[in-house]
């Protein structure tokens, strides 16, 4: 059997939004990379945070979008309250250079 997910998710046709509960125990968010490019859209503020392998973890804003490339390493950081995110999985022809950005 397979790994229990952290989360709650809810599948669209091109994305996907998952909740991360505030009850969440922190030893579950763990270090892991995908088998594709994503980019990751945080949907409201928090104190909840977000590392990539050998970088400080930056401060979760609305809006804040990330692409983390296929293979890269990264991890979320508990904060307080639920974490609501939409993920978009990349083709190779989407993928843009690694960019923090807001909208």
């Amino acid at each position: 059997m397979g790994e229990t997910l952290p989360f709650r998710e809810i599948l669209y046709n091109n994305y996907s939004t998952r909740i991360f509960p505030r009850d969440i125990n922190e030893s579950e968010l763990k270090w892991h990379f995908d088998n594709e490019d994503r980019e990751v859209t945080f949907l409201h503020e928090s104190d909840w945070s977000f590392q990539m392998d050998n970088k400080l973890p930056i401060k979760i804003t609305k809006g804040l979008v990330i692409t983390i490339p296929e293979g890269e390493f990264h991890r979320i950081i508990k904060g307080s309250g639920d974490l609501n995110v939409k993920i978009r999985k990349l083709n190779k022809t989407q993928l843009l250079p690694h960019t923090h950005s807001t909208k």
